[in-house]
C-alpha cells in the first residue's frame, strides 16, 4: 500500500439508494467527485472528514487507518490532517480578513514546513481585504478567504464541497485560478465535489465519475473520461467534445488575442492575460462548437481553420445528428453536425477535411487549465 494514498470504502444507504464505493485516491494534484445530484459525492468527503459514520465505511490515509466500522477504529475529525471548504463560507462576521485568518494560523496543528500567512496573503491575492470584514465581501472574495483560512489549518488533504455553486459566472471565473494553482503552489492534494462540467474540466487531473445510484460508473484522467458512454449518459450529447493540449506562442495586446499552438497548427482565441509563452494548457472544445468544410475557407470571420483526416463517423440513429472524429497529430477533435451535412458533403473515413472552430467558443465555453 502506498503512502502517497488514500482508500476508501464506504457501503451506507443514501437517499433511496445505496452508496457503494471501492477505490484508491493517489494523493497528487486534484481528483473530481463528478456526477448528479442525489449520487452521495458530499457523502463520500463527509466519510473522509469523519463527518459520516453510518454503514460499513474503510478510510485509511497514507497507511494510517482513520476509519474501520468492522473493527471498530474511528479517528475523530479534528484529529484527521484534512481542511475542509464548503459551499458557504463559515466565516466570523465579528472578524475581519486578518482575524479569521489568524484564527486558524494560531490554533493549526504543528507540522515541519508549515504554510505560512504570508504566503497565503500573496498566493490567494488578500492584502487589500484584510482589515475588510466578511459582509463587505464579495462571494467570490469570502471563497478565497475560507480557503486561505482551511489552509492555515496545515492540511495534507483538501476537501471542496461545491465551492463553487454559490457563485454567479463571473465571481466563479474569478476564483477558479486559485484554486487551480494550490495542489502546485502548496503540495496539498484536492477532492473536490462537482456536477458542473466546466469546473471539473479546469480544475481536475482525475475524474471519479459516480451514477445516479452511488456507484462508479467510470474513472480516469480528464481526457479520458470525458469521452466514456459514461459521461456522455450524464452530460449528453450537447456537451460531448474533446480535450486539446496545446502550447502558448503569443500575445497580441493590440488586438487582445492569445495564439496557440496545436500538433503543428496555430489556434487563437480572446487573450488570457495570466498565461505566459511557452505555457501548457488544456483546452476543451464542444462538438457543437466545430464546424467542417471540404475544402479550405476564405473570406471568413472564423479564424481556426485545422486540415485534419476524419477518422470516424458516428451516426446517430433516429437523431438528426452525426459525430465526426478528426485525428490531428496524435490528438482527437470532434465536430456534431447533422447527418443531413454528412451526405450533401460526401464526407467519408480517410477523407482529409477542415475543421472550423470560431475563437469566441474559447472565450465562453473552453475550459483552461495549466498542465505544468
Amino acid at each position: 500500500m502506498s503512502d502517497k494514498s488514500l482508500i476508501i470504502r464506504a457501503k451506507l444507504p443514501f437517499s433511496g439508494h445505496t452508496i457503494d464505493v471501492n477505490e484508491i485516491v493517489p494523493l497528487t494534484g486534484t481528483t473530481a467527485l463528478f456526477g448528479p445530484s442525489g449520487s452521495g459525492k458530499s457523502t463520500l468527503l463527509r466519510v473522509i472528514a469523519g463527518l459520516e459514520t453510518r454503514g460499513n465505511l474503510f478510510v485509511e490515509f497514507k497507511e494510517e487507518i482513520w476509519t474501520d466500522t468492522k473493527s471498530k477504529i474511528f479517528r475523530p475529525p479534528h484529529q484527521r490532517s484534512v481542511g475542509m471548504v464548503f459551499q458557504e463560507d463559515r466565516l466570523f462576521p465579528h472578524l475581519d480578513v486578518s482575524g479569521n485568518l489568524s484564527f486558524a494560523n494560531k490554533r493549526c496543528r504543528k507540522v515541519a514546513s508549515p504554510i505560512t500567512m504570508k504566503r497565503v496573503v500573496e498566493a490567494l491575492d488578500l492584502a487589500k481585504l484584510l482589515t475588510a470584514h466578511p459582509s463587505t465581501l464579495s462571494g467570490g472574495e469570502k471563497q478565497r478567504v475560507a480557503l486561505g483560512r482551511t489552509l492555515l489549518t496545515q492540511p495534507e488533504l483538501l476537501l471542496l464541497d461545491e465551492p463553487l455553486s454559490a457563485l454567479d459566472i463571473r465571481r466563479k471565473a474569478e476564483l477558479l485560478p486559485f484554486l487551480d494553482k494550490i495542489p502546485r503552489e502548496f503540495g496539498v492534494p484536492m477532492i473536490f465535489v462537482s456536477h458542473a462540467i466546466d469546473e471539473v474540466a479546469r480544475l481536475a487531473d482525475e475524474v471519479i465519475l459516480l451514477s445516479p445510484n452511488g456507484h462508479v460508473s467510470a474513472r480516469g484522467p480528464i481526457p479520458e473520461i470525458f469521452d466514456t458512454q459514461e459521461m456522455h449518459d450524464f452530460t449528453g450529447k450537447f456537451e460531448a467534445g474533446s480535450f486539446l493540449q496545446v502550447t502558448v506562442t503569443g500575445q497580441d495586446v493590440k488586438f487582445q488575442i492569445t495564439t496557440l499552438k496545436f500538433a503543428g497548427k496555430v489556434l487563437r482565441m480572446p487573450m488570457v492575460a495570466s498565461l505566459n509563452i511557452g505555457d501548457r494548457i488544456r483546452l476543451r472544445v464542444r462538438a457543437r462548437d466545430v464546424a467542417i468544410a471540404v475544402k479550405r475557407p476564405e473570406g471568413i470571420s472564423i479564424r481556426n481553420t485545422i486540415a485534419a483526416t476524419i477518422s470516424e463517423i458516428k451516426a446517430e440513429p433516429n437523431t438528426a445528428f452525426a459525430e465526426i472524429i478528426f485525428t490531428v497529430g496524435a490528438q482527437s477533435l470532434r465536430a456534431r453536425i447533422t447527418r443531413q451535412a454528412v451526405a450533401e458533403l460526401g464526407l467519408e473515413v480517410g477523407q482529409d477535411a477542415f475543421a472550423l472552430i470560431k475563437s469566441v467558443s474559447f472565450d465562453r465555453r473552453m475550459m483552461i487549465s495549466a498542465l505544468g
